[in-house]
């Protein structure tokens, strides 16, 4: 099968062609092209005949728990979740709605972030909130990146040759957004983002998990609006707010110069990562492998030696000259490690494009 995919980010919509698993064309457009339909009628052109098309959607809420066919009243439940993922949701929207106009006799499917982790087991999913609460506005949560968490410790299960279903997995998915996840025997059982993609881990401009009473403090007496603490939280926060720069190789750079902001700013990254990697490991009583993808986790050799210098308890061990060299999908531990350490391209283009195939071929 032919497969589009379509992936809106927050700038840039990406798209991919896939022929099976073999990456027939890529390009990257600023993300206004796809509401005027400019750009991405003429990457259409060149595609030549597709099967199907595979559309990324942050948000499934509680009721999208893996990927559908998209028609007229899945559109329209997806655009109801809109409020769950402002950033996000409308984006994929329009994507999606150019799209379709252009290829209108072509099925598409909807691929979703937080399916992956729609399973996990309730004591992971559910906030200590009242029962009232949780059932009115469906607080839980939810969980993101699950599109890239579920490829990777697929593809790091293919790099140790052995089966997902005998791992457990820890999943790093390391960018300008950043979570982790616990896989055990192919499935999430925890993850780092919560209701938004908020919580959790440090990042570029996202400040992670912060302490509720903390913003209701600011709320109160520093007379900040929801909206002044959500532009914070989402903006201005994060690697920016602690070092001035969302790009963590600047950040290393000033580090290693002796700037103080910089220095406290990688000790406060590190400190969240292995942290959250420990309790993914804890989740599923010990650790197989650990695997590091996204911009970060597949290009920073200083953050995956220090994240794993830290890690001996759980039996992780890199080789330094295997970690400092570049390439593909690649096994970096040392020779005697008890457990794996793998770098991982990001590639939810192929886990989209399988679960399209997937979803036409119950169809047929």
């Amino acid at each position: 099968m032919r497969i589009l995919v379509v992936n809106a980010g927050s700038s840039t919509l990406k798209l991919a062609v896939l022929d099976q698993d073999e990456l027939v064309l890529t390009e990257t457009l600023p993300a206004g092209e796809a509401t005027d339909l400019t750009g991405l009628e003429r990457v259409i052109s060149r595609v030549g005949p597709l099967d199907g098309v595979g559309h990324r959607i942050v948000h499934g809420g509680s009721e999208f728990t893996g990927p559908v066919l998209i028609d007229r009243d899945v559109r329209r439940r997806i655009e109801e979740l809109a409020d769950l993922a402002p950033l996000h949701q409308p984006k994929s929207l329009r994507a999606l709605d150019a799209t379709v106009s252009l290829l209108p006799d072509v099925p598409a499917v909807a691929s979703f972030d937080t399916a992956f982790h729609a399973g996990m087991p309730r004591e992971a999913a559910t906030y200590a909130l009242p029962a009232e609460w949780r059932r009115r506005w469906a607080l839980r949560r939810y969980g993101f990146h699950g599109l890239s968490h579920a490829y990777a410790s697929r593809r790091a299960a293919e790099l140790v040759s052995r089966p997902v279903e005998e791992l457990r997995v820890v999943t790093c998915h390391l960018g300008a957004g950043a979570s982790v996840a616990a896989v055990l025997r192919g499935s999430s059982v925890d993850t780092t983002m919560g209701f938004t993609p908020l919580e959790g881990l440090v990042m570029a401009t996202r400040s992670g998990t912060v302490d509720p009473g903390l913003l209701l403090w600011l709320e109160e007496h520093a007379g900040l609006s929801p909206g002044e603490l959500a532009d914070a939280l989402e903006h201005r926060s994060g690697l920016l707010g602690l070092a001035g720069t969302s790009d963590l190789e600047r950040v290393l750079e000033g580090e290693a110069a002796g700037n103080q902001d910089a220095v406290l700013a990688v000790g406060v990254y590190l400190h969240r990562l292995i942290a959250a990697i420990a309790a993914m490991a804890a989740a599923m009583d010990g650790l197989d492998v650990l695997v590091f993808t996204g911009g970060v986790g597949e290009n920073s050799a200083p953050i995956r030696a220090r994240t794993a210098s830290r890690l001996g308890h759980l039996g992780i061990q890199v080789d330094s000259a295997l970690n400092s060299q570049e390439g593909d999908d690649r096994d970096v531990s040392a020779p005697a490690s008890p457990g794996r350490t793998v770098v991982v391209r990001a590639r939810e283009d192929r886990q989209i494009a399988a679960e399209v195939r997937s979803v036409l071929g119950r169809g047929r």
